[in-house]
């Protein structure tokens, strides 16, 4: 029984070895490409049924994918999915623009690249706001597809608080002193006006301080900048208010306990000097200058006569 058994495992074997000796050559796939090659030779030999118009479907399949490639590789798909889809009756048609005070409408539409032929599928929202935003009055933008033919864009505008004279050029700035965009007809001239190198980036420092002083911030026409370390003050009436370097605030509330009951700013002067810590100095205007030197010659005349009598 066991002569039996010990034959059959070396007839075994000797078949084994016998079949890795005949197919030494041959490539042995790994195991997740078995059953795939098995089905392509099952396919090729004919023992797979084929469905009818398979065929047909894998050359539509076939020139899609070939389509669809060259579209992509040649740039064309936003066109092909934009003509697509408008004839499919997605064409834009409603765009609702809301927020927008200083920034037109037909500005808007042409910075989006909207015409008759957009689609509302092929609109990117994330990209329409971004294109938004390089406008000079926009600070914040929303854009929002309504399907089938619809669209809204909400602006947040950016507030101008002041006009920045730099040379000859006029532009109007906002809180932060940044520029917003050259000062166009007279919708702003309302507006304080800032001149000098640096008035842009120091206006919001010197209108904190007149905060506190609405009487005198209400006269001021415009503050010059000078050399770029303080400010004179023009007022309505011609007066130059000449603040210090530092410490700014304290100097507007020593002119204030100073004007206090003698209204200075009213008088014929042409300027106040609020840059000496110890004093306010007063300058008068050339007129009054001229008529304070005739009464006190006349005064000093007076006295000499009076000496004599």
């Amino acid at each position: 029984m066991s002569s039996i058994t010990g034959n059959k495992g070396r007839a075994v074997k000797t078949a084994a070895t016998s079949g890795r000796t005949a197919f030494s050559g041959a490539v042995v796939l790994p195991r997740f490409l078995r059953r795939p090659a098995r089905y392509v030779t099952a396919l090729a030999t004919g023992r797979v049924d084929i469905r009818p118009h398979a065929g047909s479907v894998a050359a539509l399949a076939f020139l899609a994918a070939t389509g669809f490639y060259g579209m992509t590789l040649g740039g064309h798909t936003q066109a092909v999915t934009q003509a697509v889809t408008t004839s499919a009756g997605f064409a834009l048609e409603d765009v609702h623009v809301s927020g927008n005070a200083e920034t037109s409408d037909i500005d808007i539409l042409q910075q989006l690249g909207l015409d008759g032929t957009t689609s509302v599928v092929a609109i990117d929202a994330h990209a329409a706001r971004a294109k938004l935003m390089e406008l000079p009055w926009v600070t914040d933008a929303q854009v929002q597809k309504i399907y089938p033919r619809g669209l809204s864009v909400r602006l947040v505008e950016r507030t101008p608080v002041g006009i920045w004279q730099h040379g000859d050029r006029l532009m109007l700035i906002d809180a932060r002193g940044d520029v917003i965009a050259p000062l166009t007809g007279a919708r702003h001239a309302e507006l304080p006006l800032y001149v000098g190198l640096g008035a842009d980036i120091h206006a919001d420092e010197l209108e904190a301080r007149l905060l506190f002083h609405p009487e005198l911030r209400s006269r001021v026409k415009a503050a010059v900048r000078i050399a770029d370390r303080r400010w004179d003050l023009r007022l309505d009436n011609g007066v130059t208010l000449s603040l210090p370097e530092n410490d700014v605030g304290a100097a507007l509330k020593r002119f204030a306990e100073f004007d206090a009951g003698r209204d200075v700013l009213s008088r014929d002067i042409a300027a106040v000097d609020l840059r000496l810590e110890d004093r306010v100095t007063l300058r008068l205007t050339e007129g009054s200058f001229e008529r304070r030197k005739k009464a006190l010659e006349t005064r000093a005349k007076l006295i000499k006569a009076g000496k004599k009598s």
